[in-house]
């Protein structure tokens, strides 16, 4: 078995995401990796077929009490906003950190690129956001970082699986089930090249360098994102925004090169805390 995609979990003991296991009869296949997992599902949950997280919550921890509405002409807090975006609060998931709904006008910007700058004690992690391929999940990162959503928060979770290779990020409360309070759609990629390591054809490879949205599900992003810093076997059920560049790179080589953090139940573990603890000290848009 294999392990599968970026998922957030509510960590119970240690910070670690939900475990979710890839497809079975992958000759040589690593032990079933927990995928990148976005608030929401249990740690140690039952593996759901097809990559899914079993019981999961509704992938965007938060909601809830604080959530201020914005581009939208509804007053009521639990209705989406608006435009095509349509940003849901989730009030049974409150937000980790107060932050309102993104702005969602009626034509969100889908052209074009952006920086980001995440600076973090173990060096910088510049990324360039790709406003064509995903124009909602661009818009709420953005939002975030301007809202300083990001700001001294620990990147969580790393993994060492042969076929799953990411820094996962985005849980101001660094347990792997915090988020903004709200959730968003969807937008996945096409054409990813099909994984060699999956004979059954369903996994792609997210790429060293593909900046990816972590999820407890279909249409539950949130905060948490994930950097892959080798190349990935993954359904493409994680919605690509971006790129990680080269300084970010080296930096995310870095962190992984410390490993997983060792715990008393499993001294030498491949998902896990990174051993190398990793903070976002902060997040700017450098254009």
């Amino acid at each position: 078995m294999v392990q599968e995609s970026p998922r957030r979990s509510v960590s119970l003991g240690r910070v670690l995401a939900t475990v979710v296991v890839l497809g079975s009869g992958l000759a040589g296949a690593a032990p079933a990796a927990a995928a990148p997992a976005a608030g929401g599902g249990v740690s140690g949950a039952a593996p759901a077929a097809g990559g899914g997280v079993s019981g999961a919550v509704p992938a965007t921890a938060g909601g809830g009490s604080g959530v201020a509405r914005v581009g939208s002409g509804s007053a009521d807090p639990t209705e989406p906003t608006d435009g095509p975006c349509a940003y849901t609060p989730t009030p049974d998931e409150p937000a980790a950190r107060p932050v309102p709904l993104p702005p969602d006008p009626r034509r969100t910007p889908s052209r074009g690129t952006v920086e980001v700058l995440l600076r973090t004690n173990l060096g910088p992690i510049p990324l360039l956001l790709d406003r064509a391929e995903a124009p909602c999940t661009v818009q709420s990162f953005l939002h975030l970082v301007r809202h300083r959503f990001y700001h001294h928060t620990i990147c969580h979770r790393l993994t060492a699986y042969p076929t799953l290779k990411v820094l996962q990020c985005g849980d101001p409360s660094a347990t792997g089930s915090g988020g903004p309070g709200y959730r968003y759609r969807d937008e996945l990629p096409t054409g990813l090249p099909p994984a060699p390591t999956d004979p059954t054809g369903e996994r792609r490879v997210y790429a060293r360098g593909v900046l990816a949205m972590a999820n407890a599900g279909p249409d539950t992003n949130g905060s948490q994102f994930f950097l892959v810093y080798a190349d990935s076997a993954l359904r493409p059920n994680y919605s690509i925004f971006g790129t990680v560049e080269q300084a970010g790179l080296e930096t995310l080589d870095r962190v992984a090169a410390g490993g997983v953090a060792p715990t008393p139940e499993d001294p030498a573990p491949v998902d896990g805390a990174p051993a190398l603890t990793t903070t976002i000290k902060a997040a700017h848009i450098r254009r």
